[in-house]
């Protein structure tokens, strides 16, 4: 996802990771309230059970937008964070939901060119 983001968007990426000091290159931060900006997406890789932490972090911090990964869900956690003004998003891939709205599909293989249910003949 990180990779994606640098190549095919300008966003400024910081990574926050306490086990970690440097990735891709790039240096990593303890903790969200270590970054140097407040960020526009909090985009997490953490188990459901942490997302309430996270989004105590983003809300200290001020971000907006808290983005929960494919696959990861906390429903009370989402409410809790649109409760105090958070936009939230979860379920969802960062690099896939870009790709799509700006026609970048077919960087990740899924862009056939055909919009059909049928199976095509080989």
């Amino acid at each position: 996802m990180a990779t994606y983001l640098s190549q095919s968007s300008d966003y400024d990426l910081y990574f926050v990771n306490p086990n970690a000091t440097e990735i891709l290159g790039r240096p990593v931060y303890k903790s969200l309230a270590d970054l140097p900006v407040v960020p526009d997406i909090v985009d997490v890789f953490r188990r459901a059970s942490d997302i309430p932490q996270v989004m105590d972090e983003a809300l200290a911090i001020g971000a907006k937008t808290v983005w929960v990964q494919l696959g990861i869900w906390n429903e009370e956690a989402a409410y809790y964070g649109e409760s105090k003004g958070l936009t939230v998003v979860m379920d969802r891939c960062i690099k896939v939901e870009h790709a799509r709205f700006n026609g970048g599909l077919y960087l990740l293989g899924f862009d056939t060119g055909q919009i059909s249910a049928r199976k095509t003949i080989r």
